[in-house]
């Protein structure tokens, strides 16, 4: 296989799961897919056939790309320059009276408590806790022994512990891997694998946020809701994690948010899709 073959079966297999990695660790999905982008760039630098687990490489090597992201955000926070606007992601068009945009109110849940985490705690939760991440990989990443690894996760999840004020959710981690099939799924429009991840008695729901708001649209069964949601959250659309321990998804449009997707997992498979859209944060 070619290099460039290489690259590109890299990239079909692992772009969705790196650029989801990065959005939990950096809280912004320009961010993220520049992360993702950069490893994979480091990738094609280096020969793939020669690496025994192309994804744990991009994983490390990501995971260092959003610590030094995470480092020098917080240093320009702690060390902010006088002359330093911050701007919204909104449109700077939009009268922010008129509407709430959904990254308001989605976005607040997870990076509330992240931001309440040092850099190194960050990233040993994420990576563990959230991607099951091996300590000794997370070691690499992070440049430290694998014991302080452990202890920098248990400090952080007390803290999300602590502030989420609930005991830490065993359901999200047998929900992560049902999650991150239905993202590769949705990313490649692969209807088959799709399907395989829903129930049979499944149904979806979407909610559009319109004035007047049309009526809800409701699909029964796998190849139904599976048609559907390809249609909406086909190639093109980038899906991540949104909320840390809660099986949601933000869908994103051109790096714009355009809608939240709430899966109820029962028996490791998704039995009812809850989809919220914003047609307007699409891109014409």
């Amino acid at each position: 296989m070619s290099d460039s073959a290489s690259i590109e079966q890299a990239w079909r297999e692992h772009h969705p799961y790196l650029v989801n990695l990065a959005y939990q660790m950096t809280g912004d999905i320009g961010d993220a897919e520049d992360v993702a982008q950069e490893a994979f760039l480091r990738l094609a630098r280096n020969d793939p056939e020669r690496l025994d687990d192309v994804r744990a490489w991009l994983t490390v090597v990501a995971g260092r790309l959003c610590l030094d992201h995470v480092r020098s955000a917080r240093s320009r926070l702690e060390h902010p320059d006088s002359g330093l606007v911050l701007e919204s992601s909104a449109s700077a068009a939009a009268d922010p009276a008129d509407r709430v945009t959904l990254d308001d109110q989605v976005r607040a849940a997870l990076f509330e408590v992240l931001n309440r985490l040092s850099p190194g705690e960050r990233v040993a939760f994420v990576l563990h806790d959230v991607f099951a991440v091996p300590f000794d990989a997370i070691a690499e990443t992070v440049g430290r022994p694998v014991g302080t690894c452990r202890q920098l996760a248990r400090r952080a999840r007390a803290k999300f512990t602590t502030a989420a004020h609930r005991p830490f959710d065993v359901a999200a981690v047998e929900h992560r891997q049902v999650m991150q099939t239905f993202i590769s799924a949705c990313a490649s429009g692969d209807v088959t694998a799709l399907t395989a991840v829903l129930d049979p008695t499944v149904w979806g729901v979407g909610t559009v946020l319109a004035d007047p708001a049309p009526p809800r649209q409701i699909n029964h069964g796998p190849d139904a809701v599976a048609t559907n949601l390809l249609r909406y959250l086909g190639p093109g659309t980038t899906l991540v994690c949104g909320v840390a321990g809660q099986p949601v998804l933000l869908a994103y449009d051109h790096r714009r948010l355009f809608a939240v997707v709430t899966l109820t997992i029962r028996g490791g498979l998704v039995a009812k899709i809850e989809a919220t859209a914003d047609p307007s944060a699409r891109m014409r």
